[in-house]
């Protein structure tokens, strides 16, 4: 039904919201719940907190390989927005047409590399889309500022 991020910044899919007819009070206590839930398995895995890096004129990339509606990289790039980066650029292997149009009115750029028409599941587009763990992700964020060290 929506996302949360850092900064208290909250976004609600209304079409899901008023469907399901969901109460304020249920919406409220999610919310809390998914703040709560930061660095519980299946949230967002970090190589360095966002929180301690200076963003003030940097260019930001977010990207994920999962994207339905586009509710956590709006929460995500209005929550980026705070650290008032340069420029945001979201990029994502493939996406709904409708979801990558509504992210280009928040992000300076979108990238999607494919938008097809019918959409249905982010899965019917990948050869493998076999679930990453914390620790793959962990292992490559290490690898990658060990890399970056070494240069």
């Amino acid at each position: 039904m929506g996302a949360v991020a850092t900064g208290g910044v909250r976004v609600l899919n209304d079409q899901i919201v008023a469907g399901l007819r969901i109460p304020d009070h249920l919406i409220e206590e999610v919310a809390a719940a998914g703040t709560a839930g930061a660095g519980a398995p299946g949230a967002p895995v970090s190589g360095r907190s966002s929180v301690s890096q200076d963003l003030r004129g940097r260019t930001v990339i977010s990207s994920t390989t999962v994207w339905r509606h586009g509710a956590t990289m709006l929460a995500a790039v209005k929550a980026l927005r705070a650290l008032q980066p340069a420029r945001i650029v979201v990029a994502v292997p493939t996406g709904s047409p409708e979801t990558c149009e509504q992210l280009k009115a928040e992000a300076d750029d979108v990238v999607c590399a494919i938008t097809p028409e019918p959409f249905h599941a982010v899965g019917l587009w990948y050869e493998d889309f076999t679930q990453t763990t914390d620790d793959e992700v962990r292992d490559l964020l290490a690898r990658a500022a060990m890399a970056t060290q070494a240069a």
